[in-house]
């Protein structure tokens, strides 16, 4: 479990795909203090550390993983929103995320709003998942309110310290991210299907 707080912004040092799968290792400053087969979400997509070395650390992601999330797209150098699984007892700052992404979205546009900015994702209405304003999303693994929601698409604001401290700074129109809908809001979703 996580709670959408992003504790750093890591940089993937390599990329190596075999069979189905994608190894990924990434550098981190949190990387000593990681162990293996610890959970840490990347972009909000849970993840198992299976290796160590000084300041590098690597995950794999399986073709399931891969088909449903942006991780495929990643290239050395580029930037991952990192966060460590959520400690019992200790503040939930964001919101429950499982670490378990729903589906993709494009950004649609981006807005700058004297001191502050506003995203807007597009995502296929296929799955039935939906979002609710003031409802919680998460988008790349950033614990976020959503301020506009429509059938298919809803917007984000992004304070100055979110902005820097992501990687929603290097996010542009016809970028590809991973939607995480609220865990509460699904289960409601899927109650009133069944009867």
């Amino acid at each position: 479990m996580f709670t959408g707080i992003i504790e750093e912004v890591g940089e993937v040092s390599r990329v190596q795909n075999e069979g189905g799968n994608m190894h990924i290792s990434i550098k981190a400053t949190m990387t000593p203090e990681l162990k293996i087969d610890q959970s840490v979400a990347h972009n909000g997509v849970c993840l198992t550390v299976v290796s160590i070395a000084e300041n590098e650390y690597t995950v794999t992601a399986v073709a399931e993983t891969l088909a449903k999330t942006n991780l495929k797209h990643l290239q050395e150098n580029a930037p991952v929103n990192l966060e460590r699984g959520m400690k019992l007892g200790a503040r939930l700052d964001g919101h429950i995320v499982q670490g378990h992404v729903d589906q993709t979205a494009v950004c649609k546009k981006v807005t700058e709003k004297d001191g502050s900015w506003e995203f807007t994702f597009e995502y296929d209405p296929a799955l039935q998942n939906i979002t609710i304003e003031k409802g919680s999303i998460t988008v790349n693994g950033v614990s976020l309110t959503v301020v506009n929601s429509k059938r298919n698409e809803f917007s984000v604001a992004i304070i100055p310290y979110t902005y820097k401290y992501t990687t929603f700074k290097f996010l542009k129109e016809g970028d590809l991210v991973n939607l995480e809908f609220d865990v509460i809001g699904k289960y409601v979703k899927r109650i009133q299907e069944l009867k």
